[in-house]
């Protein structure tokens, strides 16, 4: 990037809200977990002239911020540190902090400036160069859900906003449940507008004390997976302002919903149509290529949706999450579904993904999903109607393990992400998955003890 431009961005936000107390520097880690520094206001223009040194390793790091010493990354290398840049248009305010500061998301490099590929950013930055060169920009949008939980001890069974006893409760779409909690959600709102976050609907989902934000598409598939790491933060930091705490979890509660990430993308041309939306039948074949492409890399990637032990307990029968490799127009029970709209609206929206999941890195499974049915003209099973979860369709695995072998296996992710890249995140996810094998569940001990 251009050094004075990215000068010219400190500066303009200084002369825009004067200079911060702090400068929080932003980076997500594999599992999709912020993790930098915060540095003083009055140097915020070295961030722009020298970068920020952070250890290379930090995409090494598991889910409980601990070193994973199988991925080779850490100490016998050396421990060396990558540079970091900011990304431009993400130096914001941050209305939530009690002192003046603000944020800026950061992505890594090696120190002589080619990209480090265990950044998923930099993965997702490969396939949309992929989609470029084919004359392709991929349109994307994020919708996210959250619970809102009471404060309690961590560790403690999460205590949602409205009681879950007695008679099960969903108030779906409860304008009462958004007025109830209106100070904090408009302030999500006026945060989000503060920030560039292109916050669209808010809804009350179908679980007690669940919501769900909306962000409008972009047509710059980097910015859209940005968009949803920010408002991550932003709703978490909102809610603890407000004496609350908001979870990602996929599933909080055994007996509700889970918290779902829904994709919406489309593809445009070098002339800015909606390829999905051409007329003479042309729109509609690539529209089921792209589909088909997901659908035979699903089962390789679900690793990247579903990336926590937990989430695997969202994909149930019934649950509008999916359980089947499957599609359908205007069908909440399938994989990929096709939302009503016009032409110029046309495309798909991948339902597997749990809220928790790593933006860049679902938004990369699915892009080269949609681009290998596309380069391959890959055609999809006949699309479902009705209740997917009563057809006989090819399962999701229920399990981590599975997913785990699935994805360390494959020839897609190699070829997509790259061997190491494989080998990386199956040995961090492995290393996951035997933590909690280790553990004994309370159920144990009342049942065995």
């Amino acid at each position: 990037m251009d050094e004075t431009s990215q000068i010219d961005e400190a500066a303009a936000y200084a002369k825009a809200f004067g200079i911060p107390d702090i400068v929080e520097v932003l980076l997500p880690d594999t599992c999709g977990i912020l993790r930098g520094k915060w540095i003083p206001g009055h140097s915020m223009s070295k961030i722009w002239k020298s970068g920020v040194p952070i250890p290379l390793s930090i995409f090494g790091l598991d889910v409980w911020g601990c070193e994973v010493e199988a991925t080779g990354i850490h100490i016998e290398t050396g421990d060396k540190d990558g540079l970091c840049w900011p990304i431009p248009g993400t130096l914001k305010p941050v209305p939530w902090s009690p002192r003046p500061a603000a944020q800026v998301l950061m992505t890594m490099h090696l120190p002589d400036g080619a990209p480090w590929l265990l950044d998923p950013r930099q993965q997702l930055a490969r396939i949309v160069d992929r989609l470029a060169a084919r004359g392709l920009t991929a349109c994307a949008a994020f919708e996210l859900e959250f619970y809102l939980l009471k404060p309690g001890a961590e560790g403690a069974p999460p205590q949602p906003v409205f009681s879950t006893e007695g008679q099960p409760r969903q108030n779906m779409y409860s304008m009462t449940d958004l007025d109830a909690f209106a100070p904090l959600l408009h302030d999500m709102r006026t945060a989000a507008a503060s920030q560039g976050l292109p916050a669209d609907t808010v809804i009350s989902e179908a679980a007690p004390g669940q919501f769900e934000v909306n962000l409008f598409h972009r047509d710059d598939a980097l910015a859209a997976a940005d968009d949803a790491i920010l408002l991550r933060r932003l709703i978490d930091g909102v809610a603890r302002r407000h004496g609350l705490r908001a979870t990602f979890m996929a599933k909080p509660l055994l007996d509700f919903a889970g918290n779902g990430m829904h994709v919406h993308v489309s593809m445009k041309d070098r002339s800015g149509a909606n390829i999905f939306g051409q007329e003479g039948g042309e729109g509609e074949r690539l529209l089921r290529h792209a589909a088909g492409g997901l659908l035979a890399t699903m089962a390789d990637s679900l690793l990247m949706f579903v990336p926590s032990f937990n989430g695997y307990r969202r994909l149930v029968p019934g649950s509008y999450a999916p359980t089947g490799i499957t599609w359908g127009y205007d069908n909440r029970s399938v994989a990929v579904r096709v939302p009503n709209g016009p032409a110029e609206a046309m495309r798909l929206e991948h339902r597997i993904a749990g809220a928790e999941a790593h933006p860049h890195l679902v938004l990369a499974a699915i892009l080269a999903g949609m681009l290998e049915g596309i380069e391959a003209g890959i055609e999809p099973p006949p699309p479902l109607s009705g209740n997917a979860y009563d057809h006989d369709a090819p399962r999701l695995s229920p399990v981590m393990a599975e997913a785990i072998s699935r994805f360390a296996a494959s020839p897609f992710i190699e070829r997509t992400f790259g061997a190491e890249y494989r080998r990386v995140y199956a040995v961090m996810k492995q290393e996951e998955l035997a933590a909690f094998s280790r553990a004994i569940l309370p159920l144990e001990y009342d049942t065995y003890l």
